[in-house]
């Protein structure tokens, strides 16, 4: 499904019957308000049957009313504020003041969504597999982060140490970059920052490369000053309406998170019989001792 459905709506209701066309008029009248309606108040607001909208859906192929609340929700969430709507009125990504409940739950899910769709298309599986080596061969493996890029570094961490790498994240942005500088040939720095304009990041990616580790930049600004510093860069997506006041929000999270998983999951296939006893030990030795009533 398109991720722009008021913009298919628009373009193919001159073509569509009477009937039809008075069904797109309502939606592209108040999509917001239309999102939030049954299918047959849907129709009584166009004047016409059940049926009319149920044909409406597969002129515009979708699979299902639900697949049209869905995709208007996703198309609000995604679009340009317009002239005459202010900016201040954004309190969360794609959230505007005033919107329902229901509307909240739809906007921050397909903003989500969007966000792991976008970032999976944009992860090249060449460049995973030279980071993933690269990994394999580091003596050590080092994170860098701020804010809530740290929930994706951290993840990293857990996910490489139970791999049976060596790896290190400071949550202090001085300590991180005195760390990037007793790194060496080999080792490898990945520095995660969605805008990839993080200051203290980008200095950590510098002084990591100044000193011969490899490093990689895991960011969605392939403009930024963090991919023009950096070895290579893993590619993610954000959601496409951002807040002024409030910036980043768990949608730029989930392409980070999805790229680390990808990683991690090319390295255990790649490496599966020294990850494979890695995982089985941790387990045993660390694990399975904190949970209380596991089986022997």
């Amino acid at each position: 499904m398109s991720s722009n459905l008021l913009h298919r709506i628009s373009s193919r209701s001159t073509s569509l019957s009477p009937a039809l066309r008075g069904v797109a008029d309502v939606i592209l009248a108040n999509p917001e308000e239309v999102q939030a309606l049954s299918i047959t108040e849907l129709a009584n607001r166009a004047g016409v049957a059940d049926s009319t909208v149920s044909r409406f859906l597969r002129e515009l192929d979708l699979d299902g009313y639900n697949q049209l609340r869905l995709g208007i929700a996703q198309a609000i969430y995604s679009r340009a504020p317009s002239v005459t709507e202010s900016r201040s009125s954004w309190v969360y990504e794609g959230v505007l003041k005033g919107d329902s409940q229901e509307h909240i739950v739809d906007k921050v899910l397909h903003g989500s969504l969007e966000a792991l769709q976008r970032t999976a298309e944009r992860l090249s599986p060449e460049v995973i597999g030279e980071v993933v080596d690269r990994i394999h061969a580091a003596p050590a493996l080092y994170f860098a982060a701020m804010g809530s890029s740290s929930i994706s570094a951290e993840n990293a961490t857990m996910r490489f140490i139970r791999a049976g790498k060596r790896c290190h994240l400071f949550r202090d942005q001085s300590v991180q970059s005195m760390g990037a500088a007793t790194l060496r040939d080999g080792d490898v720095l990945i520095a995660i920052s969605d805008s990839g304009d993080s200051t203290s990041i980008v200095s950590s990616a510098q002084i990591a490369r100044h000193h011969g580790a490899y490093t990689v930049g895991v960011t969605s600004n392939v403009d930024s000053a963090l991919a023009g510093v950096v070895d290579t860069v893993i590619l993610t997506a954000s959601s496409i309406a951002s807040s002024d006041v409030y910036g980043e929000s768990v949608t730029a999270k989930w392409g980070q998170l999805l790229a680390i998983d990808v990683l991690y999951a090319t390295y255990a296939t790649r490496y599966y019989e020294e990850t494979a006893d890695f995982l089985q030990e941790g387990y045993l030795s660390v694990i399975k001792p904190t949970r209380g009533g596991a089986a022997s």
